[in-house]
Formats: structure tokens, C-alpha cells, sequence
């Protein structure tokens, strides 16, 4: 586990007219304040990745589909520098991650539909305060292929 990452397992109320999904409240203990929430729609295979943020902390649920949320720790003063973390978000884990600065984050959509992807993150969007780098940058030393046995 990362240092600072936190995965918190979601509330859902389901009766036969659907379900309620919860994902964060201002009560809650790991709620720091609201800057925006926003979607992300990724297609099967699709890769998202890799950014990270400078002041955001990322709140991460998945409301539909699946995906594998990587991160990677290159923070020069955390115990788990050079460590990957690999979480599957979706139906069958409805959790919240939070994830802090400076964390290297991507991800990518597996299974056969499209995957909705929230983020109540602490700051609005400001694209002065995000690095990005592609997929398969040589600089994070991650294979996003699936691993077979």
C-alpha cells in the first residue's frame, strides 16, 4: 500500500427499483473540502495515464464497469517510493481512493463495457498544478498488459 492512500469501502442501498451508491460526505472522517466532481467515460482497453497532481488529493469511485486504478509512488520522501499499487474499482469492490499529491495515477478500463469514473477532487481543475505523461513513458517502469497466471 502506498503511503497516504486510503481505500475506503462505499455504502450502497439496493431495493428492486435500483440502488443508491454513496461515494462522500462532508461528515465523513477522510473528507478534506470540495473543489469539483467530475466523470470519466473510458472505453474497454482504453488507458487514462499517467498524471499527477501537485495540491489535488483525488477521490476515486467507479459508479459503472471496472477498471485497474495503478499508482505509483516517486516521492523522494515517502517510505514507498518506487512502489506500485494496483486497485480494481467497480461493481464488485464499490470503494472510494483516495489518492494524495504527487502520486503518479492512471487507469485502464478491463472487462467489455465502458466505465464511468468519479472524482470529488479538493481543488477545481487548474492545469498549471498537473503533470502528465503517456502511458507507456519509460520513466514509471509499468507494463499495463494483462498478466496471465
Amino acid at each position: 500500500m502506498i503511503e497516504g492512500v486510503k481505500i475506503i469501502p462505499l455504502k450502497q442501498i439496493i431495493d428492486e427499483r435500483g440502488k443508491v451508491m454513496h461515494m462522500l460526505k462532508v461528515t465523513d472522517p477522510h473528507f478534506i473540502k470540495f473543489g469539483e466532481i467530475y466523470f470519466s467515460l473510458i472505453h474497454p482497453n482504453v488507458i487514462k495515464g499517467w498524471h499527477l497532481h501537485k495540491k489535488m488529493i483525488i477521490n476515486y469511485a467507479v459508479v459503472t464497469g471496472k477498471i485497474k486504478l495503478v499508482l505509483y509512488d516517486d516521492r523522494e520522501d515517502s517510505e514507498t517510493r518506487g512502489e506500485f499499487q494496483e486497485i480494481y474499482l467497480g461493481q464488485d469492490n464499490y470503494c472510494l481512493v483516495c489518492v494524495p499529491p504527487y502520486v503518479w495515477n492512471g487507469f485502464k478500463c478491463v472487462g467489455t463495457e465502458d466505465s464511468i469514473v468519479a472524482n470529488c477532487s479538493t481543488i477545481p481543475h487548474d492545469p498549471d498544478e498537473i503533470v502528465r505523461l503517456n502511458p507507456f513513458d519509460p520513466s514509471i517502469p509499468y507494463d499495463w498488459a494483462v498478466k496471465h497466471g
